[in-house]
């Protein structure tokens, strides 16, 4: 028996960990990968405050260590189910099952990858999928943004006051998102919009040196010379499992605002895996401490 199980060891969840420790809660977490959730593969986290530079290796590790101090458990181990039994739930991870009091559920959301060659190997070597994250380490060079909807133009508005030129690149002939912010990125002289393309390759031996992509109507080619890659078609979270003790929307995150709190008493969620609109490191510890703190209050109220 434990007081709190959580179900995903990134920041979220070990944030989450090291406030139920702290709170006097015995807390397990559980994640199918280790720890450290996707900020382990980005080189270079400059935008925590109070922390200048770190690695994300680092920077999950420092988390790791902090919360195994207090006393918490990590154990490698894919959650299948989450049994809502009242004042207890069943959690269920490979051939084990689980009894706690409370259940967190940060499994956070994956980067949705389009597939082109080179992609999966240049990511972290100019390939992000966060332009908030790693827009700064493309200061005054030449970038391109993968999407058509809001996240890829809110992106490419942001790195237009940083980067030297930003291409959009979209496969159709018109943006999904906002007409207001295509209008301002319209006016905007270091913004060229490539559309009816699609991209087929990023170019560069150990960083990035170019994208190529492809007009879908003529299948001519043409080959952008940036620096950066910056795929923006979306997250994918994995809350399908749950979805018998948390509401899901559409896209399939837990719905919850920023009290944590799902439609079950007891069970809460944090991080990325929940609705909203800022998926950040920032976010994802806020949420952490949130839901154990109300996992303990939820607790010491049974």
């Amino acid at each position: 028996m434990y007081d709190i199980v959580i179900i995903g060891a990134g920041t979220a969840g070990l944030t989450a960990a090291i406030y139920a420790q702290r709170a006097g809660k015995s807390a397990l977490v559980l994640d199918e990968k280790g720890y450290g959730g996707q900020i382990v593969n980005t080189s270079e986290v400059e935008n925590y405050p109070g922390i200048k530079h770190v690695s994300g290796m680092e920077f999950a590790k420092n988390l790791y260590e902090q919360a195994r101090d207090l006393g918490a458990e990590v154990k490698t181990a894919r959650v299948t189910a989450i049994e809502d039994l009242g004042r207890i739930k069943m959690v269920t991870a490979g051939e084990s099952e689980y009894e706690a009091k409370a259940v967190i559920i940060a499994t956070g959301a994956k980067n949705r990858k389009l597939g082109m060659e080179n992609e999966e190997r240049l990511t972290g070597s100019g390939v992000s999928y966060c332009a908030t994250c790693d827009g700064m380490f493309f200061r005054n060079r030449d970038v391109a943004v993968i999407g058509g909807g809001n996240t890829a133009l809110e992106d490419a508005e942001v790195l237009s006051g940083i980067a030297n030129k930003v291409y959009i690149v979209h496969r159709r002939d018109e943006f999904r998102g906002d007409q207001a912010t295509v209008k301002r990125l319209e006016a905007k002289e270091n913004v060229e919009f490539v559309l009816n393309s699609v991209p087929v390759k990023v170019l560069g031996d150990m960083m990035v040196g170019g994208l190529l992509v492809e007009d879908k109507e003529s299948k001519e080619p043409r080959t952008l010379s940036v620096q950066g890659v910056f795929v923006a078609v979306g997250q994918v979270p994995d809350n399908k499992d749950f979805e018998n003790v948390a509401e899901l929307d559409r896209a399939g995150y837990v719905s919850a605002v920023e009290d944590c709190l799902t439609h079950t008493p007891g069970v809460f969620t944090a991080g990325d895996c929940r609705t909203k609109k800022v998926r950040q490191l920032t976010t994802a510890a806020a949420d952490g401490a949130i839901a154990a703190l109300a996992a303990s209050e939820y607790i010491n109220a049974l």
